[in-house]
Order: structure tokens, then sequence, then C-alpha cells
């Protein structure tokens, strides 16, 4: 299917087993659409259209704006810090690419790239919370990890991290040396 700048690459996969069923999800660039083997041509555009429209409605609904983000580390640094890691500002950038959020506690600025945005919200809050622990503690001490473990889901965070890190091929597995 062609596309303009607007317009997403859409690639359409008929499946025997699929009955009646229509589902669509994004794979990179690309929105793939299932639909049943037996939908007709028409049948397909209109749902092509539709799916399409939808995931691109989640998509920016998934969008989060430097305010949000402001909100977002003001909430958990109340829920999980008692209201101690205040950010002097907190926003979204483009230009890392090799760490998912720093902060510099001189100034108390906190930095999230923009890769975060289409990730699950409790990724994003992990994140979050790792920055604003670096307010309270600069390094990577015992006492960071301690305050960065009071998220619950800190280990499932940092699992799905690494594992998107591995599939980007973002840095090597572990053990393995560049060359």
């Amino acid at each position: 299917m062609s596309t303009s700048p607007s317009t997403p690459e859409v690639e359409v996969r008929r499946s025997r087993r699929r009955r009646r069923t229509v589902s669509a999800y994004r794979d990179g660039e690309r929105i793939v659409v299932l639909i049943p083997a037996t939908m007709s041509k028409r049948d397909e555009d209109t749902w092509v259209a539709d799916m399409v429209a939808r995931i691109q409605r989640q998509e920016r609904r998934k969008l989060r704006s430097d305010d949000d983000l402001v909100a977002r580390a003001t909430k958990l640094s109340d829920h999980y810090f008692g209201g101690l890691a205040v950010p002097a500002s907190v926003r979204w950038v483009t230009n890392q690419n090799a760490r998912w959020g720093s902060c510099t506690p001189s100034d108390r600025t906190i930095r999230l790239s923009d890769r975060l945005q289409h990730m699950p919200g409790w990724v994003v809050d992990y994140v979050l919370v790792h920055e604003l622990a670096h307010l309270l503690e600069a390094g990577h001490t015992p006492q960071f990890w301690a305050w960065v473990d009071r998220y619950p889901r800190a280990e499932k965070a940092k699992g799905y991290l690494e594992g998107y890190s591995a599939a980007a091929r973002l840095e090597p597995p572990p053990g393995v040396d560049e060359a």
C-alpha cells in the first residue's frame, strides 16, 4: 500500500483461521492489519481505514507533553519519596540514544528520551523514579538503589528496558565483547 508523510505503511495479512475478527498492531514504522481470508476487498478497505485510524488515535493519546511529565514526576515523588525529590524541570528530549533518562542533580533537571513515549506508563514511571532518586543520591550507591526499589515495578521495568535494548541492538547482550 502506498504511503504519504501522514499515512503509515500498512500491511494486510489474511488468515484462513480468522473467521470474523479484525485486529491491528504497530510493527516498527508499519501498521499490520489482520483480517479473515474470506473478507471482500470493499470490506477490507473499510476495515483497514478504521483500524489504521484506531491505532493512530491510540498513539496520539499515548504521546505525553513536558507538562504531563512534570505532573507525573511530582506524583511519583510524593508517593515514593514523600515529596523529597523536587526537580526544577522535567522534559522529553530527542538527543538521548544511549540512555533512557538523565538527571543533573546540581541544577535539578531531568530529561527523558522521547523513545519512552510509546512504552507502557509503568516503564516511564520507573525511569522517572530512577532519575528522581538521583536528586536524593547522585551516584548509583546502595542508598540510591534503596530509593529506586521503593517503586514496586522496578525490576519488571528494568527487565523490559533490557529486553527492548537487546532486541533493538542498542547494546550488546551481557558477556559479549564489542569488536
